[in-house]
């Protein structure tokens, strides 16, 4: 049995690891077990956005949009790698919510967020660059700030700053078991065929999808609402250079975000979700919804048959009556104190996991915030550096293209400094996978953030499974699993 900890934390998405980060940077022990890859379920098939929630308005969320955008602002300067701000354009259709109603939403959306991001403007899209993929009716519209975040990298660097900071991360590790005591909890972990017993002090359910499921065990159950959102990803649209706010006729918005370069993403549906939430899958019936939805608005129309991936995950939102639109996307923490504590996360957005997790480190009695704008790793320069460095990048390592040396920038901002080393050939970095992938950064994500199989290294630490051909993904998956002995051996 190890030793007692002060906080034992279930899950490793965004709350999970935003929770163990804060705690370990209070001096505080901390164990986190994750039963899969960290952000392998809802924190990794977000719409990609840090951002208040425009359309939270309409339904009187006033202190969680102002909230959203506060945070929004921390972010942008805690990780200027990973997120950086955006220009959305919300084409005027003339059908649907009145240019009034739209001006004073956006006017009202840029007092709460105060003045960290350019304001809202009416635009021309005759003559915005914007219009042109749209269809000739839409004349107007407006342009307004909001920010883009790599959501499952988010996690994983939460992590990772965890780890440096004292706390220990553990994935592929299911919580089987829990048994509440006086002044401790026990919970047993299954990892690696066996099972660990552990103790804390305090126990926190941050599982997501499955907190609800979890909470019957930890005997104070909650019920929260599963609702699904699918998103598309299709080649890049021509052009293509600012993401769009789309209005549907069923009173829905859809985004429509340049992505991974080469590429557009397209989403998010909503729909009650019943069943495992590993199972979450994009139906047809959705990626034609996302289809149909979007070429009411462009020029040139897309079809099913330009997808070329699919995600979905299942967003645990707290217990509500209504539509699955109008679901709250605030968080409420429940704290039972009457034994040892538990504390159970219910709901909650990406945008405010780090509010979130200071919240719920007061709630279970310790002070001493410090997060606010702390930098995650690699995360250590002002964004205006970010062309110079890359220049340097270029300059010091001859192999390195603009989109490579951008990548890398954009994963690990000034760590990409330790990947890249000394380097003055590809093959100073080891064995190369194709797409940019070398041995160097796939040593990196295995020791530092815990990836251990192809797929946590390519569709959760990158998106580069979009550019690997299946030689390159078979050649990964193989040096991985010979050094997945060693890596443990090193835990």
């Amino acid at each position: 049995m190890s030793e007692t900890v002060d906080i034992f934390v279930i899950g490793g998405g965004v709350n999970g690891v935003g929770i163990a980060r804060d705690a370990a940077g209070r001096g505080l022990r901390v164990t986190l077990a994750e039963m899969g890859d960290l952000a392998q379920a809802t924190s990794s098939a977000s719409s990609k956005l840090i951002h208040g929630g425009l359309r939270y308005l309409e339904f009187y969320e006033f202190r969680l949009v102002r909230e959203s955008l506060q945070e929004r602002e921390k972010l942008l300067a805690a990780m200027p790698h990973i997120a950086w701000p955006m220009r959305f354009v919300l084409p005027h259709h003339s059908g649907l919510r009145p240019d009034w109603m739209l001006r004073s939403g956006l006017f009202l959306y840029d007092r709460l967020g105060g003045r960290g991001l350019p304001g809202t403007k009416r635009i021309n899209l005759r003559s915005h660059p914007a219009g042109a993929l749209l269809k000739p009716d839409f004349r107007t519209g407006f342009e307004y700030s909001d920010a883009w975040v790599d959501d499952a990298r988010l996690v994983a660097l939460n992590a990772r700053d965890s780890e440096m900071r004292g706390a220990r991360i553990m994935t592929r590790a299911k919580v089987v078991a829990t048994a509440r005591h006086a002044s401790h909890w026990e919970v047993n972990v299954e990892r690696d065929g066996r099972i660990e017993t552990h103790r804390a002090r305090k126990l926190v359910n941050a599982a997501g999808p499955w907190a609800g499921d979890l909470s019957e065990k930890t005997g104070d159950s909650h019920k929260i609402r599963l609702v699904r959102g699918s998103h598309i990803v299709i080649p890049r649209l021509p052009g293509h250079n600012q993401p769009y706010i789309l209005q549907g006729g069923d009173g829905r918005i859809v985004f429509v975000i340049p992505y991974e370069d080469d590429f557009t993403l397209i989403g998010t549906t909503e729909a009650e979700h019943h069943g495992d939430p590993k199972a979450a899958e994009c139906s047809p019936e959705e990626a034609a919804y996302l289809v149909d939805f979007v070429n009411d608005y462009l020029a040139t129309p897309v079809s099913t048959d330009d997808v070329v991936w699919t995600y979905s995950g299942v967003r645990p939102l707290i217990e509500t009556e209504g539509s699955a639109r109008s679901a709250s996307r605030d968080y409420q923490l429940a704290y039972d104190d009457s034994a040892a504590p538990l504390l159970t996360v219910l709901g909650g957005k990406l945008t405010t996991f780090r509010k979130l997790s200071e919240a719920a480190l007061e709630k279970l009695g310790y002070s001493g915030q410090w997060t606010a704008r702390a930098p995650l790793p690699g995360g250590t320069f002002d964004r205006q550096q970010s062309v110079a460095m890359v220049g340097r990048w270029m300059e010091r390592h001859p192999f390195l293209t603009e989109a490579w040396a951008r990548r890398l920038l954009r994963a690990y901002g000034t760590e990409a400094e330790t990947i890249l080393g000394a380097s003055q050939t590809v093959e100073d970095l080891g064995q190369d996978f194709g797409a940019t992938l070398t041995e160097a950064e796939v040593r990196h994500l295995m020791r530092h953030e815990f990836a251990r199989t192809a797929e946590d290294v390519l569709w959760r630490r990158s998106k580069l499974g979009l550019r690997m051909d299946a030689a390159g993904i078979e050649a990964l998956e193989s040096f991985m699993a010979g050094r997945r002995d060693e890596i443990r051996a090193a835990e």
